[in-house]
């Protein structure tokens, strides 16, 4: 054999087992309808990240008129917690040390800046990235008051698959979104370091409406979590 012959060779064996692991990752992660998206690692992803220096209280809790973080208008507090409240929503005294046992009001530093075209989306600030296997990693974006649409990422070593998860209030509403084509960047040494600083931009198929497109873009800065 030649060496251009084994030359080809070569690239044919590299070809198709970068076919077949397209292929294994999609399986594990119930993705294969969506396109697989090569991940172009940076050494220094540049751009502006200061939203991950702003933070949110947890769903439910509010800064009340006492400049007390206490429970919002929404129901989304403990109902223990509601017991304890006089009628301008304000913790009784002799109650505040069990209200603030109860009620979490710790700091949730943002972890995503994005923009979005999905049904029942109003926006979100936080992302989950956690780590499966030693190359795998999954993230997901939270839910909201207003917010029923989840971005979901499976990434496993130099790829993702972006989906989209509707989880509907309509009856039989919710749907998953599979991606059709997109880009992702990773800073690769923060990667190294566990923490994922990322830039996307991916777009999905809309079966309902094809003629309306559904998009998911943004920026991320999280820490990457072991489970």
């Amino acid at each position: 054999m030649t060496l251009h012959q084994q030359t080809l060779t070569k690239c044919k064996m590299n070809y198709y087992l970068t076919f077949i692991f397209m292929i294994v990752s999609a399986s594990l992660f119930g993705q294969n309808k969506s396109t697989p998206i090569p991940i172009k690692w940076i050494d220094n992803l540049t751009g502006d990240f200061s939203f991950s220096n702003l933070w949110d209280f947890p769903n439910g809790v509010e800064v009340k008129q006492d400049g007390r973080a206490g429970c919002s208008d929404d129901g989304f507090c403990p109902k223990r917690c509601y017991a304890m409240l006089d009628s301008n929503g304000i913790v009784l005294k002799d109650s505040v040390k069990i209200f603030y046992q109860l009620l979490d009001t710790t700091h949730q530093v943002h972890s995503i800046q994005c923009d979005a075209r999905c049904y029942e989306w109003d926006g979100t600030d936080f992302i989950d990235v956690l780590r499966k296997t030693k190359d795998s990693v999954h993230c997901s974006t939270a839910y909201g008051i207003s917010t029923h649409c989840s971005l979901q990422l499976g990434i496993t070593n130099n790829i993702c698959f972006a989906t989209i998860e509707l989880n509907s209030i309509v009856d039989k509403g919710s749907a998953t979104y599979y991606c059709t084509d997109g880009s992702i960047s990773i800073d690769k040494n923060l990667w190294q370091d566990g923490i994922m600083k990322a830039e996307f931009n991916f777009n999905f198929k809309n079966n309902e409406n094809p003629k309306k497109p559904i998009y998911w873009k943004g920026k991320i800065y999280a820490k990457i979590k072991t489970i």
